[in-house]
């Protein structure tokens, strides 16, 4: 079904209909399955023979909705798990070994900061932080045991925009994988792998759910890759549960229409919130002031759903107007229907230093606005009460 649209895959992709032949997904809630025979469970541990096995690792509400997110990425497999850092945990683990290297954007989610230095780093794994929008910088922080690049483009929370092109380029020619976080684009809004990327990585908790129900994450790439992947799943067990699984399989059903709503709402708040005098800087890769706008608008259909600002007044005029609002949810989560509001450096950003919030440029102005499905209007009014 890959010659389809992304919109088209995300609703007829992925179904493996019952012999009751429902038109809706089954969702199959169990923890292990039986065999004909004890040589066919032989056969099914060993690999010899296809087929559901146990829940931690083989399910078909997980399967179905790995299948449909593949073919929407244009991957060759997809491996879900229950959040988004389990997801990129599963990836380094599934990958690489002690004493290998990843170069990583210094503009990523906090814990992915603290995954790779707090964690990674105990196992003999190092990484080294650079520019995100410098591919030089890149070149320049590979060593011969550099295994993998990772990015988040756009990155959280400034949208900062990678030349994902040409970090492929760096990273293969060293023998590493180029690893992108998805999260903020989605296949509607961006596919790396197109751009030469070899791994995506999601946090299905956000968009591809939607409505802030439930978490899951997913890495996609080739055959090979992913086996290593899996076998890490298989064994650890970060396992998506099957009915989160059928959420999100569900949720991907009206992805394209959200990300185009989302989008047009966020560039109608953005160009607002640059006209605004209390407003030092607006972030948002839409806008012809955004720094890598035309890059943006290579490698993206459209700006995405998220816009950071800095206030005038640091962190009290921040928390002064996050505490104004009424209609935006005050937390940390996007990607849902309902707007959201949060101040990254002291919440999504706080476990990181003082130095690397800083080398990162998340301020204490700083403050980030998932853009959800209400009225353009009734966000703009909601903002002006702290402004």
């Amino acid at each position: 079904m890959t010659t389809l649209h992304p919109e088209t895959l995300a609703i007829r992709s992925g179904i493996h209909r019952t012999p009751f032949n429902e038109h809706g997904e089954a969702m199959y809630l169990t923890s292990s399955f039986v065999f004909d025979s004890a040589a066919q469970a032989a056969a099914r541990f060993s690999g010899a023979e296809p087929g559901m096995i146990y829940a931690r690792f083989t399910n078909p509400s997980v399967n179905a909705f790995e299948e449909r997110l593949a073919e929407m990425e244009g991957a060759e497999r997809g491996v879900a798990f229950a959040s988004g850092m389990a997801a990129i945990m599963a990836t380094v683990m599934g990958l690489m070994r002690a004493g290998e290297h990843i170069v990583a954007s210094r503009s990523i989610f906090g814990s992915t900061v603290q995954l790779f230095t707090n964690i990674l780093g105990k196992f003999g794994i190092e990484t080294t932080f650079v520019s995100p929008t410098d591919p030089e910088e890149w070149r320049a922080a590979v060593r011969p045991n550099t295994r993998l690049f990772f990015v988040e483009s756009p990155s959280n929370p400034l949208t900062e925009v990678s030349d994902i092109a040409a970090l492929a380029q760096i990273a293969h020619q060293h023998g590493a994988w180029l690893a992108v976080d998805n999260c903020f684009c989605t296949p509607i809004l961006q596919r790396p792998l197109d751009l030469g990327a070899d791994i995506i990585i999601h946090s299905a908790t956000k968009y591809i759910d939607g409505q802030g129900r439930v978490l899951g994450g997913a890495v996609l790439g080739t055959n090979a890759l992913m086996e290593g992947v899996y076998t890490f799943l298989r064994t650890a067990g970060p396992t998506l549960s099957a009915f989160n699984a059928w959420v999100l399989f569900k949720g991907l059903e009206t992805l394209a229409v959200r990300m185009q709503a989302h989008s047009a709402g966020a560039l109608a708040l953005a160009t607002w919130l640059e006209a605004q005098p209390q407003v030092a800087r607006v972030f948002y890769p839409g806008l012809p002031s955004h720094p890598q706008h035309a890059l943006a608008m290579r490698q993206q259909t459209t700006g995405g759903g998220i816009v950071a600002f800095e206030l005038k007044g640091g962190k009290d005029a921040a928390w002064r107007l996050i505490d104004a609002t009424e209609i935006m949810s005050i937390t940390a989560n996007l990607g849902d229907t309902k707007t959201t509001i949060t101040h990254p450096a002291s919440t999504t950003h706080s476990r990181m230093t003082a130095e690397q919030r800083a080398a990162a440029g998340i301020s204490d102005g700083l403050i980030r606005i998932a853009v959800g499905l209400e009225h353009i209007d009734d966000l703009k009014a909601d903002l002006a009460r702290g402004l």
